[in-house]
Protein backbone atom coordinates (compact mmCIF):
# COMPACT_ATOMS: atom_id res chain seq x y z
CA UNK A 1 0.00 0.00 0.00
CA UNK A 2 1.25 3.27 -0.87
CA UNK A 3 -0.50 6.34 0.61
CA UNK A 4 2.89 9.00 0.42
CA UNK A 5 0.28 10.53 -2.60
CA UNK A 6 0.73 14.38 -3.31
CA UNK A 7 -1.59 15.33 -1.20
CA UNK A 8 0.75 14.53 1.69
CA UNK A 9 4.02 14.95 -0.18
CA UNK A 10 2.83 18.72 -0.61
CA UNK A 11 1.94 19.33 2.87
CA UNK A 12 3.81 21.81 4.92
CA UNK A 13 6.40 20.38 7.24
CA UNK A 14 4.00 21.31 10.69
CA UNK A 15 0.98 19.48 9.07
CA UNK A 16 3.83 16.49 8.12
CA UNK A 17 4.27 16.26 11.81
CA UNK A 18 1.28 16.48 12.89
CA UNK A 19 0.13 13.30 10.80
CA UNK A 20 2.96 11.43 12.15
CA UNK A 21 1.94 12.65 15.23
CA UNK A 22 -1.73 10.99 15.03
CA UNK A 23 -0.78 8.06 13.16
CA UNK A 24 1.57 7.09 16.21
CA UNK A 25 -1.32 7.67 19.17
CA UNK A 26 -3.66 5.43 16.71
CA UNK A 27 -0.83 3.13 17.34
CA UNK A 28 -0.03 3.13 20.69
CA UNK A 29 -3.96 3.30 21.34
CA UNK A 30 -4.67 -0.08 19.69
CA UNK A 31 -3.44 -2.22 22.95
CA UNK A 32 -1.28 -4.50 21.31
CA UNK A 33 2.66 -4.28 21.07
CA UNK A 34 4.06 -3.50 17.81
CA UNK A 35 6.22 -5.98 16.25
CA UNK A 36 10.05 -5.49 16.36
CA UNK A 37 12.36 -6.94 13.50
CA UNK A 38 14.91 -9.49 15.10
CA UNK A 39 17.39 -7.42 14.32
CA UNK A 40 16.24 -4.21 16.57
CA UNK A 41 15.61 -7.44 19.56
CA UNK A 42 19.05 -8.01 19.12
CA UNK A 43 20.25 -4.17 19.18
CA UNK A 44 18.56 -3.53 22.30
CA UNK A 45 19.91 -6.69 24.04
CA UNK A 46 23.09 -5.64 22.84
CA UNK A 47 23.00 -2.00 23.88
CA UNK A 48 21.23 -3.46 27.53
CA UNK A 49 24.49 -5.46 28.44
CA UNK A 50 27.27 -2.82 26.97
CA UNK A 51 25.62 -0.34 29.73
CA UNK A 52 25.24 -3.23 32.12
CA UNK A 53 28.48 -4.15 31.65
CA UNK A 54 29.92 -0.16 31.72
CA UNK A 55 27.36 1.93 33.60
CA UNK A 56 29.63 4.72 32.72
CA UNK A 57 28.53 4.64 29.07
CA UNK A 58 25.55 6.58 29.92
CA UNK A 59 24.51 9.90 30.49
CA UNK A 60 22.51 11.15 33.40
CA UNK A 61 18.76 12.67 33.31
CA UNK A 62 20.45 15.77 33.86
CA UNK A 63 23.23 15.40 31.47
CA UNK A 64 20.69 14.27 28.89
CA UNK A 65 18.94 17.61 29.53
CA UNK A 66 21.88 19.84 29.65
CA UNK A 67 23.02 18.57 26.26
CA UNK A 68 19.56 19.54 24.69
CA UNK A 69 19.05 23.12 26.38
CA UNK A 70 22.59 23.89 25.17
CA UNK A 71 21.76 23.07 21.54
CA UNK A 72 18.29 25.12 21.82
CA UNK A 73 20.25 27.74 23.16
CA UNK A 74 23.53 27.74 21.10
Amino acid sequence: MNVYTDSIRNLPIEDKLLLVEQIWDDLASAGTPLPLPDWAVTEAVRRRDEMVTNPKLGSTHDEVWARINELRNG
